[in-house]
């Protein structure tokens, strides 16, 4: 049997035990009727019955009126109305004269609640008449017991059911539990360090740390306080949301639960130790949030109005300066990306794999930041080895690499993810330029290789126009007439060589676009 199966069959096990436990606690309460009983004094003057209290007021021999206070059980009910010659009115207030102890007597039963018999008053009256009077209780005790079980079981039914349920949450959870978080039905306390403070200060904070990220416990107040606006995007992993946190906007990544590694994988390359830049996506928390019926596994970032930079081109153009500073801040972010930086609290190099325009974001100065870091491999230089198994055939077919195309990319080496992602960087330079306004003139937007395949190519499709066919996308010839154009033209070119070891590296490709900026500027 499975072990899962076994374990629910075991709670309901334990679920039915404890509810006849209690209903029969419940019926054994019921049963065991405490009565005043004035001849148990080694009982604290107590008894207990199945039956009644009742209690007796009579002239005794002196002349004077005395009181009886007993149990009636049910089995000696019919020997003691023998006994007393009351017939069926024994528990009826009534006179009694045919007794020869004494010459006036009066009882009464109770049943509705303990030591009932203690505050009953009888009246003797003159007259010897039998006057019945009105039960004290018109049910039965089967009735009473029945009435009185039902609101006891349903409480008892509705408690277990309650603490099955939050069992059941706390039990939800995939291995990677240091990104998961218990009692995930209760909103998260606010943390002190969220108190008054903004998101860009307290990322700020961080940088000054380990620039890893916020703490944990920081992460989950943040998550649970975000409200969803409204969606902003689709792809392969799930649905970005616009959310608002305190007034100020967050971008919700809800991967879907088959995407739980990119999820995962994606949370713990954002909080690798240094890697907080400018120009890669401002990472804030990742929080599984469970909604009842399925878990969400959040990510979240800096929200940035203008979106992907595929959709920003598809929306505008740029001048010659605006073409310079966005390239340069993607380069700039892929080389801090590339980087190992050496120390205790040193960053790894880190290769994306999956480097395209719909992957980088456009911020509100114009400048790029790179995101999506769900398919990225971090190399550990004391061993020089990757730290995921890999598979060379990840990412997007359009921008892959030739070697990653025709499989002959040498993937024990981490240099090779770092020029695959350097050739994607030359596609994506293409895209910019062709939106560059020169004189009024300038191209629609496209994707690279528009015109030699499919909108969604296969990798057959790819590795005969990259790899047998050895194009590369199309240049316009107005692109010689501006210098600034011809300098991205000249980039984009030695990022494409078919041989992987002759493409430049992100960190001279940034220092080309600096340098080239900062002599433009000194010309006007």
């Amino acid at each position: 049997m499975h072990p899962r199966t076994q374990q629910n069959m075991s709670r309901t096990a334990l679920f039915v035990f404890c509810c006849i436990f209690w209903l029969g606690q419940f019926i054994n309460g019921v049963q065991s009727l405490k009565c005043k009983c004035d001849v148990c004094p080694e009982a604290n003057y107590t008894c207990q019955t199945d039956g009644y209290c009742f209690t007796t007021t009579f002239f005794g021999k002196t002349g004077g009126i005395e009181h009886n206070y007993r149990c009636l059980h049910k089995k000696n009910i019919p020997d003691i109305v023998q006994s007393s010659g009351i017939s069926t009115g024994f528990c009826y207030e009534s006179v009694i004269t045919n007794r020869s102890d004494f010459t006036k007597m009066a009882s009464s039963c109770c049943n509705d609640r303990d030591f009932c018999n203690a505050n009953l008053t009888l009246q003797l009256p003159n007259d010897t008449l039998y006057t019945p009077a009105p039960k004290y209780s018109s049910f039965s005790s089967l009735e009473i017991l029945l009435l009185a079980s039902i609101p006891v079981i349903l409480l008892i039914v509705i408690g277990s059911v309650l603490c099955y349920c939050v069992m059941t949450k706390r039990k939800r959870g995939g291995t990677h539990h240091h990104l998961r978080h218990g009692e995930d039905s209760i909103e998260a306390p606010d943390h002190p360090i969220l108190k008054g403070v903004s998101l860009q200060h307290m990322l700020e904070m961080t940088t000054s740390g380990s620039g890893s990220g916020l703490p944990l416990l920081v992460q989950r107040s943040i998550a649970r306080q975000i409200q969803l606006v409204e969606i902003i995007g689709q792809g392969r992993f799930g649905e970005v949301w616009r959310g608002r946190w305190r007034g100020e906007n967050v971008a919700v990544k809800i991967f879907s639960s088959r995407e739980e590694r990119s999820w995962f994988r994606e949370a713990e390359i954002y909080q690798t130790v240094m890697l907080r830049h400018d120009n890669i996506l401002g990472f804030i928390a990742a929080d599984n949030k469970d909604n009842g019926t399925w878990t969400q596994l959040w990510l979240i970032t800096d929200y940035h109005e203008y979106g992907s930079l595929f959709d920003f081109l598809g929306r505008n153009t740029m001048d010659t300066n605006g073409m310079i500073r966005m390239a340069l801040s993607i380069a700039t972010g892929l080389a801090h990306l590339h980087m190992d930086i050496m120390g205790t609290q040193g960053k790894p190099a880190i290769a994306h794999r999956d480097l395209k325009s719909k992957n980088i974001l456009v911020k509100s100065n114009f400048t790029c930041a790179i995101g999506d870091l769900g398919l990225a491999v971090r190399h550990d230089a004391t061993t020089d080895t990757v730290d995921i198994p890999l598979n060379n055939r990840v990412g997007t077919k359009r921008y892959m690499a030739p070697e990653v195309l025709d499989e002959t990319m040498n993937v024990n080496h981490f240099d090779s993810f770092k020029r695959a992602d350097v050739y994607a960087l030359g596609l994506i330079f293409w895209e910019i330029a062709r939106r560059c306004n020169v004189g009024g003139i300038y191209d629609e937007y496209q994707l690279p290789f528009y015109d030699a395949v499919p909108s969604d190519p296969t990798i057959e499709e790819m590795r005969r126009v990259v790899c047998v066919d050895k194009q590369r996308p199309n240049i316009p010839n107005r692109w010689q007439s501006c210098e600034a154009l011809r300098v991205m033209l000249k980039l984009m070119k030695e990022c494409w060589y078919h041989n992987a070891t002759a493409r430049l590296t992100a960190l001279r490709i940034k220092k080309t676009l600096s340098n080239f900026r900062t002599s433009e500027e000194l010309k006007m």
